[in-house]
């Protein structure tokens, strides 16, 4: 194994004591409604195209992490203008993937679909999962699924195949989950995209050995290894701990804030360069939220130990709450978009990314956990 780089010391100091003084409920929530509403206020017309080096549909992945996100927090602070502004987003895109393209195979178009699962869930009118059912039955029935190539892809798609199995109660979902899973794990690339011995998930099959970062070591990009524990956490929490391949996902994503852990800098983010500290390091939000969200998910669920976990946790969301959330809800240290650490810089707490969605998404997910997770 390459040298492994440390940036914090775990599993000092009492545990239950920090409880009380690392944040509460009602500063959770308080800090939350600041950045959502930062966001709300930019983007009153949910169906309203993107337009950046070009114009998108408002149902790209970007915005479907966001309303990820905006689910996630409507469970802890039941706003309806949180609802109505998710169903508003889907009937502006007629509850399809992006564009349209009710058959296309691309996880990153499939996305916005695992909103549309949650919001039918609340209101079941048909409408609101035909497409994205269709959509998926049609990947199953081609037979061929090698189509996630990229990390990221496990958390754009994959858990909408958990929602649709729990939703219809058809394994199906659930069996072709996993063929989608092991391919990339195991053969994407040549051998897979996970590498057990660094317990880190390489981005896309450009990113596998020989390639290295400057000093040597594997690429390892924060946002991207963020994905897949995210992803896992969501499956995790829905799928029935009798399906085949339960035990799996449950180790691989141990094994994945194992990798993580030592990872984090002293000032509670993580760099956009996991192994390589120097390569663009600094802070990042969007990684850190989903690292922070992972783990609090984790230890919420009894599967991840207080006694490591809680003082990453803790630094993680101070970091962002201290830092990355302005007084107006405006994100700081998120990287644009894009598949490693040059992408989007310079990283900075004034610079605005490409698109604000995601970064808020990630970051609503991770304090919705945070607020489970600390006393009142």
């Amino acid at each position: 194994m390459k040298k492994l780089f440390l940036f914090i010391l775990i599993g000092c100091g009492s545990i239950v004591s920090t409880a009380q003084d690392f944040t509460t409920k009602k500063d959770v929530v308080k800090q939350l409604r600041v950045v959502n509403d930062y966001f709300m206020k930019k983007w009153p017309d949910p169906g309203k195209n993107i337009i950046t080096n070009k114009e998108r549909r408002a149902n790209i992945w970007t915005r479907g992490v966001y309303y990820e996100g905006l689910m996630a927090f409507y469970k802890i602070d039941p706003d309806k203008r949180y609802y109505d502004y998710a169903v508003e987003w889907g009937e502006k895109h007629d509850w399809k993937p992006v564009r349209g393209e009710v058959y296309t195979r691309h996880a990153d178009n499939q996305n916005c679909g695992m909103t549309y699962i949650d919001l039918y869930r609340i209101d079941p009118q048909p409408v609101r999962i035909e497409a994205i059912q269709k959509n998926i039955d049609s990947v199953i029935n081609s037979g061929r699924y090698n189509d996630w190539t990229w990390i990221d892809a496990i958390q754009m798609a994959m858990p909408i195949y958990v929602k649709l199995g729990v939703t219809l109660n058809d394994t199906k979902y659930f069996d072709y989950m996993y063929k989608m899973y092991h391919h990339i794990k195991y053969v994407e690339g040549g051998n897979g995209l996970y590498n057990p011995e660094d317990k880190l998930w390489w981005r896309d099959k450009d990113f596998v050995p020989p390639y290295t970062e400057p000093n040597g070591e594997d690429c390892y990009w924060s946002r991207g290894n963020g994905w897949v524990l995210a992803a896992l956490a969501l499956v995790l929490q829905e799928l029935p701990t009798t399906d085949p391949h339960y035990a799996e996902y449950l180790a691989d994503f141990k094994s994945l804030a194992e990798g993580v852990a030592p990872l984090q800098r002293a000032d509670g983010f993580w760099n956009v360069s996991l192994h390589d500290p120097n390569h663009y390091g600094g802070k990042e939000t969007s990684g850190t939220a989903l690292f922070v969200y992972g783990m609090a998910w984790g230890m919420n669920n009894g599967i991840l130990d207080k006694a490591t976990y809680w003082p990453i946790v803790e630094k993680g969301w101070t970091a962002i709450s201290h830092e990355s959330i302005q007084p107006n809800g405006f994100l700081g240290y998120v990287q644009s978009t894009g598949k490693e650490p040059k992408d989007g810089q310079p990283v900075t707490v004034d610079k605005v990314p490409d698109f604000e969605d995601y970064g808020l998404g990630c970051v609503l997910l991770a304090g919705s956990e945070i607020y489970r997770l600390v006393g009142l």
